[in-house]
């Protein structure tokens, strides 16, 4: 099995070097958790290392204008919230970012809301089960096992 550890020293290996990347901004965005990017984030990422990776480093979720299918399934059941944003609501988070990246956003899961710190917010999609799983720390196999109780009764009826 491939281990989940250690992988966040491989996250955007090639784009940490260059100067101005995000990540490589000393102190401003060390302790980001959530990661706010561009269109059909994820694209080329069918395997779940790309999630993993993002998860080791410490980001919880990913705001952008849209995500490739598989990679938001693979973030998903591992644990790290992709949110949708339409082109005019992420224009908005980027252009504060841009001027202040130690900007704190908040995102309230069980609301399914973004917030700014001027109290402006944003409401996205999830789908039910992911969002029960995230709120509950389930994976899909986490979710089968809290009826084990059940599905013990059943077998030996």
């Amino acid at each position: 099995a491939t281990p989940k550890a250690g992988l966040a020293a491989h996250l955007f290996a090639d784009w940490r070097t260059q100067p101005g990347f995000p990540l490589t901004l000393a102190g401003e965005t060390s302790d980001a958790q959530i990661l706010v990017t561009g269109v059909n984030f994820g694209c080329g990422s069918s395997r779940e290392h790309a999630p993993w990776a993002l998860v080791d480093y410490g980001f919880r979720a990913v705001i952008a204008r849209s995500f490739a299918d598989i990679f938001k399934q693979n973030a998903l059941k591992n644990g790290l919230l992709t949110i949708e944003l339409s082109g005019a609501m992420c224009s908005l988070i980027e252009r504060v970012l841009t001027v202040r990246p130690s900007t704190q956003l908040h995102v309230d899961l069980s609301s399914q809301r973004v917030w700014m710190p001027d109290g402006t917010s944003f409401r996205f999609e999830i789908d039910p089960f992911a969002k029960h799983c995230l709120l509950n720390g389930l994976d899909e196999l986490g979710y089968i096992l809290s009826f084990a109780d059940r599905i013990n009764d059943y077998e030996r009826r």
